[in-house]
């Protein structure tokens, strides 16, 4: 991990513990940093909107840097790992009964994201903190999978209109967001942007069974699954907004799997997901700041695409990882009505987005009554300029 850029101890501290192999050269620097900090209030606050308070103790107490750290941030640190252990434990529970009941119709799916990662690479511990379950089926499925978990008690989050509905399947990264008593879950039918993409189905067709005690279901292929964090946190960036968890995915990822991962598979997989560019971008800050080496041909590959620009949009999101205004809202509504398929779904989802309904429009205006909520109708007209603004 070098230190060439402007981060302060407790940024470079905290983003060397976003991991969980320890060579002992980064043993000692760490050390060196942990008996120097000054500020833990501010290390245990970034450590909290990077959503990795938990990973960030664990590290701690096996490191044996505990007793660097203040009693009260300590304590705080320590609730945050129990309380995710907890909740990552109901989460399984829940997603066990779901499984059964999805199994028991033939519905076949593949863990995602956060779940996926905890029960792969993270040990299960509660170490990945997670907000919701995330599941991979196919197109055809999705929607069934969706009525069946409806009929068992799961209620679905709003739709912001009624003309969304007959193009769910085409907007957005998911289907609206299914909970029950406290447990949400999220199915997805493609993960690289472009419809029946064949990288999705290679992922969900080479998905193998994780099973336990407590939970039986299918995991994806490392690599596909590595490009896909890629493209995921890549998203996040584009709404301004980067967690340290999400960079640590890919860190822990590549710690267990790197021989599935960094081959030339890798290079050709990205460029048919078209995105060789932004997996050049992700890989330089593994290789420059966490201190991760790859082959000759691979850093020659990021260094072909080497933007300082990326480098430093990392710095800031580091500082600053969450409630950052967009830089172009037209740009990226624009962006979004680009990759629904077909005239005909753009302009359900352009009327759908002008005219919600009067309850999405209470929730997001946050008014008091429906009568306070239609006067803001005239607002949402807004979206038309960005349409045609350049």
């Amino acid at each position: 991990m070098k230190n060439k850029f402007d981060i302060k101890d407790e940024e470079i501290f905290l983003l060397g513990l976003c991991r969980l192999s320890f060579g002992a050269e980064l043993r000692v620097m760490l050390l060196a940093l942990a008996e120097t900090i000054n500020d833990w209030s501010y290390f245990t606050e970034l450590a909290n909107k990077h959503g990795v308070e938990a990973l960030v103790y664990h590290n701690l107490q096996t490191l044996d840097f505990l007793k660097y750290v203040p009693p009260e941030q300590a304590s705080r640190l320590h609730n945050a790992l129990m309380v995710n252990v907890s909740r990552n434990t109901s989460k399984i529970r829940s997603l066990a009964g779901v499984m059964k009941l999805l199994d028991k119709w033939n519905i076949r799916t593949v863990m995602l994201k956060g779940m996926a990662l905890e029960l792969m690479v993270y040990g299960n511990c509660g170490l990945r903190q997670m907000t919701d379950v995330d599941v991979l089926t196919t197109r055809e499925e999705s929607a069934r999978a969706r009525e069946i978990l409806m009929k068992n008690g799961f209620k679905s989050y709003p739709v912001k209109s009624f003309l969304h509905i007959p193009i769910l399947a085409d907007i957005g990264k998911h289907l609206p967001t299914l909970e029950k008593d406290g447990f949400a879950i999220e199915f997805h039918h493609e993960l690289f942007g472009i419809k029946k993409h064949l990288l999705t189905g290679l992922l969900f067709d080479t998905g193998t069974l994780f099973d336990t005690d407590l939970v039986r279901v299918f995991l994806p292929q490392p690599q596909i699954f590595f490009l896909y964090l890629v493209r995921h946190l890549h998203l996040h960036e584009r709404n301004n907004e980067s967690q340290l968890r999400l960079y640590a995915d890919l860190v822990v990822m590549i710690e267990k799997y790197r021989d599935e991962i960094i081959n030339i598979d890798l290079l050709s997989h990205a460029l048919k997901a078209r995105m060789g560019d932004i997996l050049a971008w992700k890989l330089e800050p593994l290789r420059d700041l966490w201190g991760i080496s790859f082959p000759d041909w691979l850093n020659s590959y990021i260094d072909k695409w080497y933007d300082p620009a990326s480098v430093n949009k990392f710095i800031f999101f580091l500082k600053s990882p969450k409630g950052n205004p967009l830089p172009d809202r037209a740009k990226t509504y624009r962006r979004t009505v680009k990759e629904i398929p077909g005239i005909h779904r753009k302009i359900l989802f352009i009327l759908g987005d002008l005219f919600p309904t009067i309850t999405f429009m209470k929730r997001r205006y946050n008014c008091r009554n429906y009568l306070q909520a239609f006067f803001h109708y005239p607002l949402r007209l807004g979206k038309l300029w960005y349409l045609i603004k350049f």
